[in-house]
């Protein structure tokens, strides 16, 4: 049953997301804001996430108040959010996207930690949960073109507050790991930086963060500049979804076969491929084809990243552990990846945007794996 509370408030929460997430620009864009305006906000969002993620769920490591917190963060996000649509000047988003980043940030993390904890012994099994998400969203990605199509862009808030307080009623439900009695201090995060592997890993993972956020938050603004209409960015979002279905449902035998860090930098250098590929070929028909990569691009790398995490986290320090992990991926990657892409997309054009940042990304993932094996032959050496 605990799977089950797992898998349905995935399924809740991502259909949210697929209300928000992909209308956040061109949003802006409606606002007549610039793109210098559009990287700032798209930059800054991730970038409190940097900062809220590991504030609420170190607060939650320390008291182990993991859902009087988690409850409270997901209820001043649903307000929040619901107000959006009443301002359209620069400042008051700015103002009102900044309490909403801050308070949203450690909602996944909290949902992983939990999930991890309620799966006990079955931890490789988490990507099956997760699929609840890829199925929620698809569903909502559907729902959404409707709606705001007929309604308004107004309703990918309102439908993402909707779906939200579902999820905050199934999260009523989540356990927790208890706190350890002799853990590490939760405040303490000098082990992730005396930790050669960790620093490697949150490296990695700003690099999948960049990937992550220009793929998403920049598609339809690039398929828009292709010439695309609202049924074909329908249609992108629709392939993406269902992929993800088959390697979410098996990704416990990848997780076997690859293990969870091999796993993880697979989908980050795939994803860097698929940006580079819509560079390459800048037709909408080639971008309907390049999202059946999607299943080997995000959701490889969060469940990998998540398995990861959970391994080598010290007791006491599970959602701590999940936070800096979100906070890197949604955080400052995705800080990185929005502001840049925002003024490359305005200066440059998509193509070349999708270009730099493919590059960018691979040039990172290649130095990581370089000085890792240096340094594992210097351990080697001294060894002998």
């Amino acid at each position: 049953m605990k799977k089950a509370y797992s898998f349905f408030f995935y399924m809740l929460s991502f259909a949210a997301v697929a209300f928000l997430m992909p209308n956040f620009v061109l949003y802006y864009q409606g606002l007549g804001f610039n793109g210098m305006q559009i990287g700032i906000l798209a930059g800054m969002a991730p970038l409190i996430t940097l900062v809220g993620a590991p504030l609420w769920t170190g607060l939650a490591d320390a008291k182990s108040r993991h859902k009087l917190i988690m409850s409270l963060t997901m209820l001043v996000t649903i307000g929040l959010i619901s107000i959006f649509p009443l301002v359209d000047t620069l400042v008051p988003v700015l103002l009102l996207l900044g309490l909403f980043s801050i308070f949203n940030a450690p909602i996944p993390a909290f949902a992983d930690s939990a999930t991890m904890a309620m799966l006990g012994n079955e931890k490789e099994m988490y990507g099956r949960v997760r699929l609840g998400g890829t199925i929620g969203f698809g569903i909502a990605a559907i729902l959404t073109g409707i709606i705001i199509q007929s309604n308004g862009i107004q309703w990918a808030f309102w439908g993402y507050a909707a779906f939200m307080f579902l999820a905050f009623c199934v999260s009523q439900k989540f356990t927790y790991s208890k706190k350890a009695e002799n853990g590490p201090s939760q405040w303490d995060l000098r082990w992730v930086m005396a930790n050669r592997k960790w620093i490697f890993f949150l490296t990695m993972a700003f690099a999948g963060g960049m990937a992550v956020t220009t793929m998403n938050n920049y598609l339809f603004s690039y398929m828009q500049e292709l010439g695309a209409n609202r049924m074909t960015m329908g249609i992108a979002l629709t392939i993406s979804t269902l992929i993800e279905l088959p390697v979410l449902l098996f990704s416990n035998l990848l997780l076997r076969r690859f293990k969870a860090y091999g796993l993880f930098v697979l989908g980050i250098i795939i994803s860097a491929v698929r940006l580079l590929l819509y560079a390459a070929f800048n037709f909408t028909a080639g971008i309907l084809i390049f999202q059946l990569l999607n299943g080997l691009t995000f959701p490889i790398m969060w469940v990998a990243g998540v398995a990861w995490a959970d391994e080598n986290a010290p007791e006491g320090m599970k959602s701590t552990a999940q936070g800096l992990f979100g906070a890197m991926v949604l955080g400052i990657g995705s800080a990185a990846g929005g502001f840049f892409g925002g003024l490359m997309l305005d200066s440059l054009g998509g193509r070349w945007m999708y270009f730099v940042f493919g590059s960018l990304v691979l040039v990172c993932v290649v130095a990581v794996m370089l000085l890792d094996r240096a340094g594992q032959e210097q351990k080697v050496r001294n060894e002998i």
